[in-house]
């Protein structure tokens, strides 16, 4: 199964495709269910998120409303526009603020994607038993990888594969709603507000991806 898919994606990062009419759309405002498998079977993360498109705000809790046996139990607030996220521990009432070096993360096609193909799957001849998507890759220079991304023709992420040089890992999203059923997750808790700014130790590059790396 891993040499299935690394093999499917590197097909998909080798291919050239010429379509200009193609650009990058933005993911809407969005709730859902976020899971992280590494390839190699292990599952990182299963959790609640809440996304605010407009406002650049992500919300992602692990091990919280769904607990499930993973490698980690996690808490973020990510602030993209103004750099900084917190890891929030809200049974000790404390957290880490910390600035936040690259903004790519799996709720949004990244400017610079390049457009591979339109595939389907399941049947798309059978209604209710198919899905069509628009497949997008690139390269995560400050990440040192790669990534292909499908989103649905309304350009709702479904699912992603990142390829490290250290580690690859697949994030699919279900039971998305467009909304944000509860505002207050996308706000700073008050037990952060006075937190200070932490310190990035020299070559360490913070952001959403380098939490399951």
């Amino acid at each position: 199964m891993y040499a299935a898919i690394t093999l499917f994606v590197f097909m998909c990062l080798a291919a050239t495709t010429h379509a200009d009419h193609h650009q990058p759309c933005h993911a809407p405002n969005m709730t859902g269910f976020m899971s992280v498998l590494a390839l190699k079977g292990e599952l990182k993360a299963y959790g609640a998120f809440t996304y605010d498109s407009m406002g650049k705000k992500l919300r992602f809790r692990s091990n919280e409303s769904h607990p499930v046996n993973t490698s980690m139990g996690l808490d973020l607030l990510m602030f993209f526009d103004e750099g900084i996220f917190y890891e929030i521990d809200s049974k000790n009432q404390s957290c880490e603020k910390k600035t936040l070096q690259c903004s790519q993360h799996p709720l949004d096609i990244p400017d610079d994607a390049t457009f591979m193909s339109t595939a389907n799957g399941g049947s798309p001849s059978i209604e209710g038993e198919g899905l069509k998507v628009n497949v997008w890759t690139g390269s995560m220079a400050d990440l040192k990888g790669h990534y292909s991304m499908s989103v649905t023709m309304g350009c709702l992420p479904v699912w992603t594969f990142y390829f490290h040089e250290s580690s690859s890992f697949f994030v699919s999203l279900t039971e998305v709603e467009l909304e944000i059923k509860d505002p207050d997750l996308l706000v700073v808790p008050s037990f952060c507000l006075a937190q200070p700014l932490e310190e990035t130790p020299e070559g360490t590059v913070n952001s959403f991806l380098n939490e399951f790396m």
